[in-house]
């Protein structure tokens, strides 16, 4: 067995045992979700390109990206775009091939299009301004994909991962769900898809405060706007079973709004989403791999959505230690954390070292098994590429 594999009883207590709990959620809308999701879907698309076209993918990371925001005035019954989003491509990519340079940019442009047609309902695609400055990369990074056998990782970093959730971090991540679902915008289109949700547990009191972002022409006044916030705040307390959640949930929903101020006291959009005016986003700025922010637990600040699938050890492992974490707790029904940490050139397959901490002790014979788990997990690991590429794996 693998000597640098530890498995520990951790000190303190589960965070859904702690007084204090705090868990956040960016949704679909939210700038910094889009900034992720972008990126990730030039990866998948430039990963897929390389791979029709050549057999196997090149070295990349096009993870720097920018969603600058553009200007609106928004108006009951509906406003205008004033100045367009903008999306500033950054990072590094094989661009060149056997002297033929490849069509990096139109993959950009295209994975962008494309995700903001499928996810956002109002959001004009090609409204938007693109600025491209995605250049080549490291020769010394981009070379590691020429080597013989398998390729070693191209950073030194780590993952985190735990499970199974606590009852708020599901609560959070459920509610924006919800109200990004396709049934709940068919039934509300007045609601934008950028959303955030934070929840906080004191004790056995969950608050939950929303922001949403109301699309102005669905809205012929403050009345008409309070009316449907309303009914929103219905849907999601019948929803979400007030019993389920401890003794008290409440539940808040755009806090700043205010009957007396009009228009300028209600959260109107004309897109959907505050990148329209308000908001800027980046990549790396959201949720952490599980679609949380989750101050409680451990957590890594790897900017993951757009890194390369195949050797970037901070996207892998941060992939890798939730999705060991859940395997292992599903096996042996232990609530636990996972930390793995691997060194540049060094093979995925070993870790510096790779960190258990269960908040139940193991008798001899389970440490043994788990550690069969974790090495069967390791060997496969090379699987995720497939894996974030067929989109079964999320990055936000």
């Amino acid at each position: 067995m693998r000597k640098n594999i530890f498995i520990e009883r951790a000190k303190g207590r589960p965070v859904d045992e702690q007084k204090i709990e705090i868990v956040e959620r960016k949704g679909l809308g939210h700038p910094d979700y889009i900034a992720d999701s972008v990126a990730e879907a030039f990866s998948k698309n430039l990963s897929k390109y390389y791979i029709a076209n050549f057999g196997k993918i090149f070295h990349h990371n096009v993870d720097k990206l920018e969603i600058v925001g553009g200007s609106a005035s928004t108006a009951f019954g509906g406003g205008t775009i004033d100045a367009p989003i903008s999306v500033i491509f950054s990072g590094r990519a094989t661009e060149f091939v056997d002297s033929k340079k490849l069509p990096i940019e139109e993959i950009a442009i295209g994975a962008c299009k494309e995700w903001l047609s499928s996810n956002m309902r109002f959001l004009d695609p090609n409204s938007i301004r693109f600025t491209f400055e995605t250049k080549s990369g490291s020769e010394n990074l981009a070379g590691a994909f020429k080597r013989k056998g398998s390729i070693g990782s191209n950073d030194t970093s780590f993952g985190v991962g735990y499970a199974p959730l606590s009852k708020t971090e599901s609560l959070v991540f459920e509610v924006e769900r919800f109200l990004n679902s396709k049934d709940f915008k068919t039934r509300f289109p007045f609601s934008g898809e950028d959303v955030k949700v934070m929840g906080v547990r004191i004790k056995d009191n969950i608050d939950l405060t929303i922001a949403m972002a109301f699309v102005d022409s669905f809205v012929p006044s403050a009345k008409e706007y309070f009316d449907k916030k309303a009914v929103v705040l219905d849907a999601v307390k019948q929803r979400f079973d007030q019993g389920s959640y401890g003794k008290k949930l409440k539940i808040s929903l755009n806090n700043m709004d205010s009957k007396r101020e009009g228009e300028d006291g209600c959260y109107l959009t004309v897109t959907g989403s505050s990148s329209e005016h308000g908001d800027d986003g980046a990549v790396g700025r959201g949720n952490r791999v599980n679609g949380l922010i989750t101050p409680g637990r451990p957590m890594s600040l790897e900017a993951v959505a757009g890194k390369n699938p195949v050797n970037h050890i901070g996207k892998i492992y941060n992939l890798f230690s939730h999705k060991l974490a859940n395997e292992l707790n599903a096996t042996m029904d232990v609530p636990l954390t996972v930390k793995a940490v691997g060194r540049i050139g060094s093979p995925l397959e070993n870790p510096i070292a790779l960190s258990i901490e269960t908040y139940r002790g193991l008798d001899k014979e389970k440490k043994a098994a788990m550690k069969r788990l974790i090495i069967e997990e390791l060997d496969g690991i090379r699987s995720i590429t497939k894996e974030i590429l067929e989109g079964k794996l999320a990055v936000c």
